[in-house]
């Protein structure tokens, strides 16, 4: 059984190149000769080596643009489709890798005032400051550190050299620093001028009048001020802890081994009043050196 109508199929072309431009033209497979057979029009059996080939160029140009043996399509040939969209990058960090920005940015918060809070909890756990914490000039003029008196007694003494009670604290004062010095006890003598201007002296020359006239062996510091605005940062801590202001020359202010002062006497309480005082807290100091050994 034959058909004498020709069937086309316009769905298929054949890309070819004219001039600058591409032409598509429609591919013809054929008539049909019987129901289930594709297949060239009796009397046309020349034709069918070319339609075959046709439609193995066809092939051919479908296989190249969709990628098949990774080469490119050239000019006249169907072009491939745009390439895959590329992976997107995960966060290499495990912390965030699951987070949207938004609990990133509540992580970070939360570090933050956890980092904050430590800080807070560090500066709170701080010992406070003490007498020997801070620093002073000596009286040949090199800064030293009051750390190097810690674990010690102190007498701290604003001294004068022209003052009514300047030869009973000096000899009072060095037979005290005689007695006790070995056992972990320092006077501390700070000349000042504020007081009468009875230290008008330089530094020099209050060594010497110190030494000669007392032989003084406890340090002695550049003359300072002791009061006011412009005093020295370790009186004004001895000043606030003790809440006593010197008001005359040879105030005493006695400080403990950790730093904190224990009392303070104007001049007229003599050197040897404050001696069962002193020793019994150099006393102390001892036994508590010896249990520690």
């Amino acid at each position: 059984m034959q058909f004498s109508t020709s069937l086309s199929l316009p769905s298929r072309y054949i890309l070819e190149q004219e001039g600058a431009s591409l032409k598509r033209i429609p591919v013809s497979v054929g008539r049909i000769l019987k129901p289930r057979l594709w297949g060239p029009e009796r009397g046309a059996e020349s034709n069918a080596p070319a339609v075959q080939m046709g439609r193995l160029r066809s092939r051919a140009r479908l296989s190249t643009a969709r990628g098949e043996g990774g080469a490119s399509c050239p000019a006249g040939r169907l072009e491939p489709g745009p390439p895959p969209p590329a992976p997107r990058a995960r966060d290499p960090s495990p912390a965030f890798a699951f987070a949207t920005p938004p609990a990133r940015e509540r992580v970070m918060v939360a570090g933050l005032a956890a980092a904050w809070l430590l800080l807070a909890a560090a500066a709170c756990a701080q010992r406070e400051q003490d007498f020997y914490d801070f620093k002073a000039v000596n009286i040949r003029g090199k800064l030293v550190s009051l750390e190097k008196y810690r674990g010690s007694v102190s007498l701290v003494v604003n001294v004068a050299s022209e003052c009514g009670f300047t030869d009973q604290h000096y000899r009072a004062l060095q037979q005290l620093q005689r007695d006790l010095g070995p056992h972990h006890f320092n006077v501390l003598a700070f000349p000042c001028n504020q007081f009468g201007q009875q230290e008008p002296n330089s530094n020099k020359e209050i060594e010497n009048f110190a030494r000669h006239t007392y032989s003084v062996s406890f340090p002695m510091f550049s003359k300072i001020t002791v009061t006011g605005t412009g005093a020295h940062p370790a009186f004004k801590y001895l000043i606030q802890t003790s809440g006593k202001e010197p008001t005359w020359n040879f105030w005493k202010y006695l400080v403990a081994p950790d730093g904190k002062v224990i009392g303070a006497w104007d001049p007229t309480m003599s050197v040897e009043e404050l001696r069962p005082q002193i020793t019994a807290l150099v006393r102390k100091l001892i036994l508590k050196k010896r249990e520690d050994l």
